[in-house]
């Protein structure tokens, strides 16, 4: 039943724009689905939904998909958009600039996803050190993250 309710929550999502939760169980219900404003916010939790800007400036959920299955564009435009203000490279150092308090987290979801050429990552209060195994691949890290806040 968990499993059916979350696959029916991500079409819908991926169909309207769903602003907020009570949305989303009016949407649910009409897909002949009752739920609880609990167990939605639980839902929302495990699929690691996020809210993304929509038409007209308002917000949507958007799926953010599981770190295992989730490609790391995916996950880094998300990071990217909502809290890195400034990036730079040097030599094999990337240097992200963050809103003030997330360097941490920006830093740590990047050292968790695989990416073979980090090396590592140092994170401040507002800015993290990226090391990567070589310049070229700083380059073309730096590269990824440009195209991802436009």
């Amino acid at each position: 039943m968990k499993k059916n309710r979350q696959n029916i929550i991500l079409e819908i999502i991926g169909s309207v724009d769903v602003e907020n939760q009570n949305q989303l169980i009016e949407e649910l219900a009409k897909a002949g689905i009752p739920s609880t404003q609990a167990t939605i916010s639980r839902d929302i939790r495990d699929l690691q939904l996020y809210k993304e800007p929509s038409h007209g400036g308002k917000q949507r959920y958007a799926a953010g998909g599981r770190p295992e299955t989730q490609n790391h564009a995916v996950r880094l435009k998300a990071i990217f958009k909502e809290s890195v203000t400034s990036y730079s490279c040097a030599q094999n150092i990337v240097v992200i600039k963050t809103l003030p308090g997330l360097a941490p987290a920006a830093c740590g979801a990047i050292d968790s996803m695989g990416i073979h050429s980090l090396v590592g990552s140092i994170a401040g209060d507002d800015t993290g050190f990226l090391a990567m195994t070589d310049k070229e691949s700083a380059e073309k890290f730096c590269k990824e993250i440009e195209d991802m806040v436009r």
